[in-house]
């Protein structure tokens, strides 16, 4: 049985100039153990697609069609699942670990909350214990420290992985991974990228991960929906879609993608370059160089 089960998925939002179709009758689904990626550009309905399953956008100016069920359970023609869900079932990775966590309570302040949200039967001393643990599951250097830290004295990569730990406490069925590595440097990518990898190995948890890198999307998931405009225009297992794309718009994706020069040896002798010798005739094209008003000189 499928943890997700999406279909025929529409959100129109209310805008000042009228209403926009964001997401336009997407299905997907997602098996138990399995990440399923969303990627797309900016815009193109994919972060839309995942608060839309977690009814996180306001009903007041959010439209939602179709049907979604998580852990068999309606989240789309009814809110009174979800509350029992968030939190247990399902846990969210939020975009930017910068502006995610309170800014006026600590570290473990707010682990403690989280962790008691999904273990009830727990007090404060066992909730802050169980925080401080999860810091070292999620290798935060110092995690004593971290935990009595607010969250502006910890970096962005730091936050991340407390976002992570977060994540973990609830001990979820699924995990919505929302643009987890953007507001990150490379080499702090790579650690949450092995770090996700790493959980979801010892937990088994499924994953839908919303990404805008394919580079990203090609080392996580099983299965990738392509997502241009609201709609999915390409989806199939990562090897065909990446290897091998059918579909106009992702291969702009993968054309987009910086590829790296040849190999140049830093110790190699550079080749000697030839310097104009005074007299000489000048070549009969010259470069043409241009001025800062756009003229040609």
């Amino acid at each position: 049985m499928s943890i997700v089960d999406v279909q025929d998925l529409t959100v129109d939002l209310m805008a000042p100039h009228g209403v926009v179709r964001a997401v336009d009758g997407v299905s997907f689904h997602i098996d138990r153990g399995e990440t399923v990626t969303i990627i797309g550009e900016s815009g193109s309905g994919k972060s839309t697609t995942a608060m839309a399953l977690l009814r996180l956008l306001p009903d007041d100016l959010a439209v939602l069609g179709g049907t979604a069920t998580i852990d068999g359970k309606d989240v789309v023609g009814t809110r009174k699942h979800i509350t029992a869900l968030r939190g247990r079932t399902v846990a969210l990775i939020p975009q930017d670990p910068m502006t995610a966590l309170n800014p006026i309570a600590t570290i473990e302040r707010q682990m403690v909350e989280a962790i008691r949200l999904s273990h009830p039967e727990l007090g404060k001393r066992d909730a802050s214990a169980r925080a401080l643990e999860l810091l070292r599951q999620v290798h935060l250097s110092v995690p004593e420290r971290r935990l009595k830290s607010y969250p502006h004295q910890l970096s962005g990569g730091m936050l991340q992985r407390v976002l992570i730990a977060m994540a973990m406490s609830a001990e979820a069925d699924l995990i919505v991974a929302d643009e987890p590595t953007s507001a990150l440097d490379v080499t702090v990518q790579a650690g949450i990228l092995d770090l996700l990898l790493e959980i979801q190995e010892e937990t088994g948890a499924a994953m839908l991960l919303i990404t805008h890198d394919l580079g990203v999307a090609r080392l996580m998931s099983d299965r990738i929906h392509v997502m241009k405009a609201g709609s999915f225009v390409e989806s199939g297992p990562v090897e065909q879609v990446v290897d091998a794309p059918q579909h106009a718009y992702t291969r702009q994706l993968l054309a987009a993608i910086p590829a790296l020069g040849a190999w140049q040896d830093p110790e190699a002798t550079p080749e000697p370059v030839a310097l104009p010798v005074a007299g000489a005739a000048e070549p009969a094209h010259r470069p043409r160089l241009l001025t800062t008003k756009g003229d040609v000189a």
